[in-house]
């Protein structure tokens, strides 16, 4: 019986040590993936955006290196919080919400665009509302096509593998693409504008500037969430009419 008990009491031993050694396995995983997690956007920053920098082609200040500081690691720490507690980034003023809106009476509730380069055509962009899982939005306040001002037009990114130009949650994956020079066309009215890429950047949520309006023309800016698969900061695409 002593024999029987003894060997009872090693069985049990071994077993907490491993259920021990599991778990200890598991935090250390769970703590791996929380870490990737918070520090993804950097690494699709890296993936991304290095072979564009490369190319030297770009017309704006987008900054070629990511300091990784305690201000990158708190925004980093931030949006994944707020991933986490689920806030809903097809309402477009999720994106934006400390930017005052100025109502107005769109004489159009509705355009399309098009960018030959990514394979958009048509894509429908609302005047009226906020929903970017469903079109594009000209952001309620700023200026419609071609009227002098500027666009501001918003859509959905993610990573680049998940591209379909005709889904809505994914139909700006690939604008990082874009160059200066490239073209934009907006249909209104069955006219068609052309409007062409003169700078592209990368700014904070919080940054003014991503609605700024300037009315010595008619200006595009497309907005979207980057770098691809986050929703870290803004990049900013901005197109002017050409004369016709």
């Amino acid at each position: 019986m002593t024999k029987y008990y003894l060997k009872s009491k090693a069985r049990i031993k071994i077993s907490f040590r491993k259920i021990l050694q599991l778990g200890s396995f598991l935090v250390a995983l769970l703590g791996f993936i929380a870490t990737l997690y918070i520090f993804f956007p950097l690494i699709s920053w890296q993936i991304y955006f290095a072979p564009v920098f490369a190319s030297n082609e770009l017309a704006a200040p987008i900054p070629k290196t990511t300091i990784v500081n305690k201000s990158t690691i708190e925004s980093l720490i931030t949006t994944t919080a707020e991933k986490i507690n689920g806030i809903d980034y097809t309402n477009a003023q999720n994106w934006f919400p400390i930017h005052k809106i100025e109502q107005n009476s769109p004489k159009i509730s509705s355009y399309t665009l098009s960018i030959s380069k990514l394979g958009i055509k048509d894509a429908i962009v609302s005047t009226t509302d906020f929903d970017i899982g469903k079109h594009l939005i000209d952001y309620i306040g700023t200026a419609i096509p071609p009227n002098k001002g500027t666009a501001v037009i918003v859509g959905h990114s993610t990573l680049p593998q998940l591209f379909n130009p005709n889904d809505y949650k994914t139909i700006f994956a690939t604008i990082y693409l874009l160059k200066p020079g490239d073209e934009i066309r907006v249909k209104i009215e069955d006219i068609e504008y052309l409007y062409r890429i003169f700078n592209i950047t990368v700014v904070n949520p919080d940054d003014p500037s991503i609605f700024s309006q300037n009315y010595d023309d008619s200006y595009i800016t497309l907005v979207t969430c980057t770098p691809p698969g986050t929703t870290w900061k803004r990049l900013l695409v901005k197109a002017r009419l050409e004369k016709i």
